[in-house]
């Protein structure tokens, strides 16, 4: 097999690794993480297919709390399913997030991690958002570039399918 290099962001990559391991994606585009959803959408609606032959459904919610609601139902009806979220909106899935995994379900949260802020001009990189969801259960995984969020998404979406723990995996949302 000849390999194919392509230069992409941490979303781009998130969206493309996750994509394939997805049945279901709960989403509801939010800065920086909206390209990572959006992707998905667009992807779905031309009719690519993920690993397991099938187009993945996409559920665009009217909110953050309505996306982890998504996720959850879909997890507990047995779907892979995946979230694309930022710090802001990781903050309203804390309460579907402790369910999920108490649940012991599967789900991924790819997070686009940015500054939580009184003012909506921050754009600098924080991590604050994804340690406040230290106790839910989920398990973390952080990444400092691209090609780690590729390898790593492929990890969560795998390790959370074999070890029944739902991850986060996330990465600065405007560096990487």
């Amino acid at each position: 097999m000849v390999r194919k290099a392509k230069t992409m962001d941490g979303n781009n990559a998130a969206a493309h690794v996750s994509y394939a391991f997805t049945e279901v994606a709960g989403i509801y585009p939010i800065t920086p993480s909206s390209p990572m959803a959006d992707y998905v959408d667009q992807w779905s609606a031309k009719g690519l297919k993920n690993i397991f032959g099938n187009t993945v459904k996409v559920a665009e919610m009217q909110s953050e709390a309505g996306a982890a609601g998504t996720v959850h139902g879909s997890l507990a009806a047995g779907a892979l399913t995946t979230t694309y979220t930022a710090s802001q909106g990781l903050l309203l899935m804390i309460p579907n997030m402790y369910k999920i995994a108490g649940e012991l379900l599967p789900g991924v949260f790819h997070v686009s991690a940015r500054t939580v802020a009184s003012h909506a001009l921050n754009i600098f990189g924080d991590h604050s958002d994804v340690y406040a969801c230290r106790q839910t259960g989920f398990a973390m995984l952080a990444e400092t570039n691209p090609q780690e969020v590729m390898d790593l998404g492929a990890v969560a979406h795998l390790a959370a399918i074999k070890g029944r723990v739902p991850f986060i995996n996330f990465f600065d949302g405007f560096r990487t």
